[in-house]
């Protein structure tokens, strides 16, 4: 049985660890490959590969730097549907997602091909007399980025590009579910001239997270995962001095108005509640449908397209939904649909003991639809992600702001309405980071940024686009004077340049 191997200083290299892990294909049962579980020796080698890579790199002009991201481009243009492979066999989304995936992976090193012109700075002439004063966006050192099973090519191409344009190196602690996406990545850098030490893949779990935590060497902490563990690694990494953005979990509502085409809201909500499998911090997994009739029509409309999904091994042709990444959280999914029968809401589809005649000991699991979901449901409270869709019934539009302003969480958020009013308030109103108008997941392209509210984000910045800038950045601003308009005589009082 094979075992990955890190990837430091530009090198695989075997590890350490006595410790490993088992990688599934989730489409057989079987297990395919096994991963380490790094020490923290390992995680302090990669991050001294890194300091000892920073100087030169972070010396390099932008553009030189950008340049790489343009050959890291191509290449994964050229190997998209090797790098969508390898998500299909670890993870089970079916193929198109998973080239989807890629696709909207490789937009992000699109966006970083451009940094240098974000990377400027301001200059004013003569703030005072013969006194300049401009800015400067300088790298902040050795980042690392800790990301889950669900994207394990997106995630990490949310964040190694930019951090790498702004001139940081990097370290990454991949999924130890699905974790030989970040080899190929680590491969590709490589070929696209990213020299030794400037990124390094480091597999592990909690023990390497926590010397992630704890390094004196990491400046900045990029995480996407769940809400605990984004609470736990905001909390501890800033108290360690680091910079964090930490993006938690989501619950995310989509509104249905009696005036919205219920064809399309029915259409919409089935892919973006059962693609992946459910398995997205942006599925839809909330329907508030706005009056009874209106909840009628559009369950009696779900229903049936619940059924008719077809669920295959991702990589059969025509397959809309894989099975889940691992028997456990195929478990825990469906312990949820339990919990939503004892609690008292309508079960309509049950997706529980879904076995695929051709795959008998895969992960799969059955579209599943609940309607007349109370709030106080932990099937609604709580995030499942996995392939199950509850219906809320509101009797207003006001309720249903309410609503979804009251959950905890505030990641991804849609109304779908034919009414230009109704959908502007919802937009100005509504509590939630990511917002969309008759379009079921609004993530933001990458020369925007992505990012949740409340307990959906811990930090100050959401990732990627602008704000990806800022995040691995830190903004010096220089004043200056030259000796021509020097005065003599010292200042005992407050500078005063004007």
């Amino acid at each position: 049985m094979d075992i990955l191997e890190h990837f430091i200083d530009g090198q695989r290299r075997t590890s350490a660890s006595d410790r490993t892990g088992d990688v599934y294909n989730p489409a057989t049962g079987r297990v395919s490959k096994r991963v380490p579980m790094g020490t923290a020796e390992e995680l302090d080698a990669a991050v001294k590969a890194a300091s000892k890579a920073f100087p030169e790199w972070s010396a390099q002009p932008p553009l030189r730097r950008a340049r790489c991201m343009f050959r890291l481009k191509a290449l994964l243009d050229e190997h998209a549907d090797d790098l969508a492979a390898i998500l299909t066999s670890e993870h089970g989304k079916v193929l198109e997602d998973a080239r989807g995936e890629v696709t909207r992976a490789i937009e992000v090193v699109e966006f970083a091909c451009g940094a240098p012109q974000l990377l400027k700075g301001e200059y004013t002439d003569s703030v005072g007399t013969g006194v300049d004063s401009f800015s400067l966006r300088q790298p902040l050192g050795v980042v690392a980025g800790i990301t889950p099973f669900n994207f394990p090519a997106m995630v990490p191409l949310w964040m190694i590009p930019m951090a790498l344009v702004c001139g940081n190196t990097f370290v990454l602690k991949p999924s130890e579910k699905d974790p030989s996406a970040s080899m190929m990545l680590a491969d590709l850098l490589t070929e696209a001239g990213v020299p030794a030490g400037v990124f390094n893949v480091v597999h592990g779990d909690r023990e390497v997270v926590d010397a992630i935590l704890e390094h004196p060497d990491i400046q900045g902490i990029s995480f996407v995962g769940s809400t605990p563990i984004a609470r736990k690694i905001f909390e501890t990494g800033t108290a360690h001095g680091k910079r964090v953005q930490a993006l938690g979990g989501a619950k995310n509502h989509l509104v249905v108005m009696p005036d919205a085409p219920l064809d399309a809201a029915a259409d919409a909500l089935i892919g973006s509640a059962y693609g992946s499998a459910g398995e997205r911090c942006m599925a839809i997994s909330v329907a508030v449908c706005v009056g009874n009739d209106t909840a009628d029509e559009l369950v009696a409309k779900l229903k049936p397209r619940t059924e008719a999904l077809k669920i295959q091994p991702g990589d059969v042709a025509g397959a809309e939904m894989g099975p889940l990444v691992t028997r456990e959280h195929r478990d825990k999914v469906s312990s949820y649909v339990d919990i939503g029968v004892e609690e008292g809401a309508e079960l309509v589809v049950d997706g529980r003991g879904f076995v695929h005649p051709d795959a008998p000991d895969g992960f799969f699991f059955g579209g599943t639809l609940f309607d007349r979901v109370r709030p106080d449901m932990r099937i609604y409270e709580e995030e499942i992600f996995g392939p199950v869709l509850v219906v809320v019934r509101v009797g207003s539009f006001d309720e249903a702001v309410d609503l979804i302003n009251a959950h905890v969480f505030g990641n991804g958020v849609s109304i779908f309405t034919r009414e230009g009013d109704a959908a502007r308030t919802f937009v100005q109103r509504i509590q939630a980071g990511m917002v969309g108008v008759n379009v079921p997941i609004p993530v933001p392209m990458a020369f925007h940024s992505f990012g949740g509210w409340k307990q959906s984000l811990f930090g100050d910045h959401h990732i990627y686009g602008p704000e990806g800038i800022r995040f691995y950045t830190r903004l010096k601003t220089v004043t200056q004077r030259w000796h021509r308009g020097m005065r003599e005589g010292a200042d005992f009082f407050f500078p005063k340049l004007g």
